[in-house]
């Protein structure tokens, strides 16, 4: 009987001390960390990778007026062909499919279907264009890797780059608005640096429509130097490519390139006949080198200095005109105050002759 009450005793302290250990365990395992700390989605991180992966080639257009990023479906399949470690993420079998992954993405809003605003060819053109600038959503929200476009629902995360011109921004507004206080030197640097910025971007633009002129009339092919550099949908690196695209349209016929040629031929001789002679060359060039050299030469103590020169003119004129004035003297006050008082006594006396002449009419009646 004593051996089994230890036994029982000992029991009872094991289940005890079982007991404590067990919130223990769960409180490590389900602990407030976890809570605090909930899990991103992998589809969430799947498409963040995807889009910043340079190897998915990707355009910017415009969306019911919002500038969209969006990629098309067989770019999309070729991409998980080619890198199937993009979808290790996902945690899905090696042989999983484009099409189920975008159909997720379309599920969870982080990609939407778009379709080409513009779907005729258009005059001049042989074929619709593969990358279009105007988009518009789909009826139909499924996977399609025939002339499909997928548009990013989501925000991109902000590079360090993007962070630092957000300061920067602010900062090159005020400079630009303190450009009137700035030292003489800083502003020859300033105005020249803007001069040479918008020359070449003038000089580029009347190079390009040049050879595109030349090569137009004489081959008939349209050849764009720097096709992006008009565009307003298009990232800095597209903006900068310099080689011309795929002529897709028709080759103009001989009398249309033999009627311009002769147009602008006659253009230029019409500029050359009434261009200005060197007489008002000079002019306006001395004209416009007066404003140049007043902007540059304004400062803020010119300003002031200008303002009191002003002032002291304008109290010098009033003190002229105060000084230039001369006062009635004593003996025409004597005379205007001895007028004043006969024309006083005149009208007394007329006033009374009309009452007498009154008090006469009242007495008859």
């Amino acid at each position: 009987m004593a051996g089994k009450g230890a036994k029982a005793t000992a029991a009872k302290g094991a289940d005890k001390e079982k007991g404590k250990k067990v919130p223990a365990s769960r409180s490590c395992r389900g602990g407030p960390q976890e809570k605090l700390a909930p899990k991103k989605d992998v589809f969430q991180l799947f498409a963040e990778k995807v889009r910043d992966n340079k190897q998915l080639e990707s355009r910017w257009a415009i969306m019911q007026e919002t500038r969209v990023e969006y990629f098309r479906g067989k770019d999309f399949t070729t991409f998980i062909k080619n890198h199937p470690e993009v979808t290790e993420i996902l945690g899905l079998d090696n042989d999983v499919e484009a099409e189920d992954i975008v159909n997720i993405l379309l599920s969870k809003n982080l990609v939407i279907r778009c379709d080409r605003v513009w779907k005729t060819v258009r005059p001049g053109k042989k074929k619709l264009s593969s990358w279009p600038a105007h988009l518009e959503i789909h009826p139909d929200q499924e996977f399609t890797e025939n002339d499909g476009f997928y548009a990013w629902m989501f925000l991109k995360r902000r590079t360090l780059w993007q962070t630092i011109l957000s300061f920067v921004w602010p900062l090159f507004a005020l400079a630009v608005c303190l450009f009137p206080v700035y030292p003489y030197q800083c502003k020859i640097v300033v105005l020249y640096s803007c001069a040479g910025a918008l020359l070449f971007i003038v000089s580029l633009l009347l190079l390009r429509a040049a050879i595109f002129g030349v090569l137009w009339v004489l081959l008939g092919k349209r050849v764009w130097f720097f096709p992006n550099i008009n565009a307003e949908e298009t990232t800095f690196r597209e903006l900068i490519r310099f080689w011309p695209e795929k002529d897709e349209g028709e080759r103009p016929k001989w009398t249309s390139r033999l009627f311009y040629a002769t147009v602008a031929v006659l253009v230029i001789l019409l500029l050359r006949h009434h261009a200005p002679d060197e007489a008002a060359r000079a002019r306006y060039q001395k004209k416009v080198s007066n404003i140049i050299d007043d902007v540059l030469e304004w400062s803020p103590k010119l300003a002031l200095s200008g303002m009191m020169d002003k002032h002291n003119e304008d109290n010098a004129t009033e003190t002229s005109n105060y000084t230039s004035y001369a006062p009635p003297t004593t003996e025409g006050k004597t005379m205007d105050a001895s007028a004043d008082v006969d024309a006083y006594e005149t009208q007394d006396s007329y006033e009374s002759q009309d009452s007498d002449e009154h008090a006469d009419d009242m007495s008859k009646i």
